[in-house]
């Protein structure tokens, strides 16, 4: 029975430390995997799948060429693997037996630098979570950018979190893997560490070490002890995941709740902030970025994520905007200046973790030389807010030289392609080049001399890999071939031979291109490592930067959609003149408008504002709209109306639409009882409450004693709470008679004899009646169906059963009991007319069959 073979003794070992891993294997010019790596691997990748003797047995093996890394490495990390990179850690030529191999890098869709797997406009986040007896902890990093985030809260809080951030992975410990699951569902890429990971002491160690601190004070996060014991976790999967070169992560934050609004996930779920519900739909993210670099689409994903409740940074944000709309030509040069610039966040990122090539930095370089005008135009201007963000620009003058003095401006992608380091900065290196460089010129003499000197016509001096520099003779002149020549290869046509003066030359010219590769890595790394001396300075400059292209956006979104500057103050009215939904009218066929409305709510007058009408009437929209302008407004954007004075809002709260969660087991009913709950138990004074025909799943007795019950809580609740109660329940209507802060409205329809139209527009008083049945027979209902629906609610509403018992019903389908004929149709009355005029008594077989090819006629003729 055959032996495991060295090399795969050697895989088998590497595998074992590794076992959740796909293991890309170094073989020579190729990365192989074995086994149930390659059965993967082959259908991921679309690569061959073969079969080889491994010793005592047949293995499935699938490989690519190691330069072919960059196109196949990402693929398998968007599938979902985690990717560990085992590579030959000794030169081959140098060792005797097996070549020495080890992980080099583990890739996992939460831990990845390269530019082929990240997408420059998101973040890539790894979070980690741990659920504690008081209070849960969570924590957030993009080792592409440095971000560090930490915070601690309930279920629902770290819930709405991981719903914004959307972690590409995500690490639980195992002794949680159920409780997580059950508690936060299984659509995240998760990775289970061992429990011991989740001890203070272990994160308070690693966490210290890594920010070479003593204590943890200096953030802010020191009172956080379960958000530290996931930060702690994080760094300990990043140095389990061969990244231990960190620097660029400086700092850790707290993601402070009291000081952003809180948006639960079915808020942003329903408000369809980051993605439409349905297919092809359009998100508010969609309409609002007009951004231009990736950092500034970054920034704009997190302030939607996170609005702010503090008045005087929001109306900062929008005296910025504001300037900009008025100074339009400083607005176009800003905008021009950054696209000039490129992710500098991520730029210097690779420059900690020296994965940064020579390309790169140049970009880098040139990034910053634009950091000079762009402060300059911010410290110009008449908007202290503006000046403020310009003045904690840097211009790192000192580092744009060192790299304009080191670098070719047209340095290659990889330093070993060489000459990426300019002239002039090293007299050892311009040397060695003008060693190398002359040597062409050489050759040329010497072969001209050799020409000379034997009489041969077509002598030629080139070289391979295998011999070096030779001398090529053809057949033909072979016997001219001196003495001192000797001959090293034969070919067809042509002998090939070396002389002593030309080992010499090689000897020199390829001493000086390997001292010359020498010089140019040498000096390149410490270039990266002078560079990494700027990271603070530099990942400054790129979040203000990224704020900056946020502003401009929000003043170029208020260009081109008409939006104005919302007045915000310390109050609780929110009072929108003219307001529209940010999305839908940019949907809007040309030409179309879209219909505004006025929303007014306050704590003292108006706080519930009971809005009934047909479905399709556009009662969500307005629901929506209203949420969304205070959300923009609070982001720091204008907002699409005449104009609006907000008082500042905390809570945004919606109860909009069903969410079966059928997989769950739990019906659309339970589902809207449960947010519903949600919402009751959380309310603020400065909250938002938005709710969309609550006890709508439910009898219809039911719904409206529910209906009724929340509507009647929110009013007498201490914090009367801001609310939008959208209904079909015109029953509800009668509350305002008791309930003092309800006011009733309606969204008007205009009704005509055959159908109803939508006006959209908003009105006081509560709506007369439903328009179901209309709606129905817009949506092609048959006929039969329309008909026996208007004739069942007018026997309903004649004995004033809106709501009717079950005896009642049956009463009213007796008493409606339509018969074909009762349809009124202009072809079914002729068919009527035609059939009661026949005297069956004395009608013939031949004219019944006859009478009947009649009427078959006029159905046809019909059609």
């Amino acid at each position: 029975m055959a032996k495991e073979t060295p090399l795969m003794k050697q895989y088998n070992k590497i595998k074992a430390k590794y076992p959740d891993a796909l293991l890309l294997f170094r073989v020579g010019d190729f990365y192989e995997t074995f086994g149930e790596d390659a059965v993967k691997a082959a259908k991921v990748l679309d690569i061959v799948l073969t079969n080889r003797n491994n010793g005592s047995e047949r293995s499935e093996l699938a490989g690519f060429p190691h330069h072919s890394i960059n196109t196949y490495l990402p693929k398998l990390v968007k599938a979902g693997f985690r990717v560990a990179i085992c590579d030959q850690l000794e030169d081959p030529k140098l060792v005797k037996g097996i070549v020495k191999r080890g992980v080099t890098e583990l890739v996992t869709p939460g831990v990845a630098l390269s530019d082929d797997i990240l997408q420059s406009k998101s973040n890539n986040f790894l979070a980690s979570v741990w659920m504690g007896k008081a209070t849960n902890g969570v924590a957030f990093l993009d080792i592409s950018t440095g971000e560090f985030l930490v915070a601690e809260g309930d279920t629902h809080y770290i819930d709405k979190l991981l719903q914004n951030f959307k972690p590409s992975e995500l690490l639980v410990a195992k002794e949680q893997k159920r409780s997580f699951a059950e508690t936060f569902g299984d659509d995240f890429h998760c990775f289970y560490l061992e429990d011991w990971v989740y001890k203070e002491d272990y994160a308070q160690q690693i966490l210290t070490k890594h920010f070479q601190t003593t204590s943890l004070k200096g953030f802010g996060v020191d009172e956080l002890p379960e958000a530290l014991l996931t930060a702690g976790s994080i760094l300990y999967y990043l140095s389990e995941t061969q990244h231990n070169r960190l620097q660029h992560i400086s700092k850790i934050q707290r993601i402070a709740e009291e000081e952003y609004v809180w948006l639960d996930k079915f808020t942003i779920r329903n408000l369809e902030l980051y993605a439409g519900t349905g297919q092809g739909s359009v998100s508010l993210l969609d309409v609002i970025d007009k951004t231009i670099s990736a950092m500034g689409s970054r920034t704009l994903k997190r302030w939607l994520a996170l609005p702010l409740k503090k008045l005087s940074k929001i109306q900062q944000r929008h005296a910025v905007v504001a300037y900009f709309i008025h100074h339009i030509d400083a607005l176009q040069q800003l905008r021009e200046y950054i696209t000039r610039i490129s992710d500098m966040e991520r730029l210097i990122s690779k420059v900690a973790t020296g994965k940064i090539n020579p390309r790169e930095v140049i970009l880098l370089k040139n990034s910053l030389e634009v950091i000079p005008p762009i402060k300059q135009l911010c410290m110009k201007a008449d908007s202290e807010p503006l000046r403020l963000l310009g003045d904690r620009l840097h211009e790192c003058e000192a580092l744009r030289t060192r790299i304009g003095s080191t670098l070719n401006e047209d340095a290659p992608v990889n330093i070993l392609k060489g000459n990426a380091i300019a002239v002039g900065f090293s007299a050892e290196l311009d040397e060695l080049r003008g060693l190398s460089h002359s040597g062409k010129s050489y050759l040329e003499e010497m072969l001209q001399r050799e020409t000379e000197r034997t009489g041969i016509p077509s002598l030629k001096i080139d070289n391979n890999n295998v011999f070096g520099y030779y001398i090529e003779v053809r057949n033909t002149h072979k016997d001219k071939v001196p003495e001192d020549w000797i001959r090293k290869q034969t070919l067809v046509n042509a002998e090939r031979y070396i002389t002593n003066e030309l080992k010499e030359y090689e000897a020199k010219i390829l001493g000086a291109e390997e001292k010359i590769a020498q010089a140019e890595q040498q000096i390149y790394a410490e270039l990266v490592s002078h560079i990494a001396e700027y990271i603070a300075q530099i990942q400054t400059n790129a979040t203000l930067i990224g704020q900056l292209d946020c502003l401009c956006a929000f003043a170029t979104l208020a260009l081109e959609n008409h939006y104005v500057q919302p007045i915000m103050d310390e109050g609780y009215a929110i009072d929108i003149k003219a307001g529209r939904h940010p999305v839908i009218e940019r949907q809007l066929p040309v030409g179309v408008p879209y219909i505004a409305n006025d929303v007014y709510l306050d704590r003292e007058v108006q706080q519930l504002m009971m809005i009934t009408g047909p479905n399709m009437s556009g009662k969500s929209a307005i629901l929506r709209q209203t949420a969304l302008i205070v959300l923009l407004a609070q982001i720091g954007s204008f907002v699409p109306a005449e104009a609006a004075r907000l008082g500042i809002v905390d809570k945004i709260f919606t109860r909009v639409g069903a969410s079966d969660n059928i997989s769950l087991g739990e019906s659309t009913f339970m589902v809207e009882m449960n947010e519903s709950a949600l919402i009751l138990n959380n309310i603020s004074e400065r909250s938002l409450v938005l709710l969309d025909e609550i006890g709508r799943g439910t009898s219809t007795y039911d719904g409206i004693s529910i209906a009724w019950a929340i509507a009647e809580y929110l009013h007498e609740h201490p914090a009367r709470a801001k609310t939008l109660f959208a209904t079909h329940y015109h029953e509800l209507n009668e509350m305002s008679e008791t309930f003092e802060r309800i006011k009733n409205y309606n969204v008007a329809v205009k009704e005509t004899k055959d159908t109803v139209l939508f006006i959209r527009k908003l009105q006081a008083g509560g709506s007369a009646h439903s328009f179901g049945i209309h709606v129905a027979k817009m949506a092609g209902m048959p006929q039969y169906v329309i008909q026996k629906a208007n004739a069942m609610l007018a026997k309903l509403e004649e004995n004033h059963n809106v709501s009717p018992t079950a005896e009642q019903l049956k009463e009213a389908q007796r008493e409606t009991q339509l018969s074909f004929f009762d349809l009124e149709d202009p072809l079914l009355e002729e068919i009527k007319g035609q059939l009661l005029a026949i005297d069956i008594n004395t009608l013939t077989p031949i004219e019944a069959l006859m009478k009947l090819n009649e009427l078959r006629r006029v159905v046809s003729g019909k059609k």
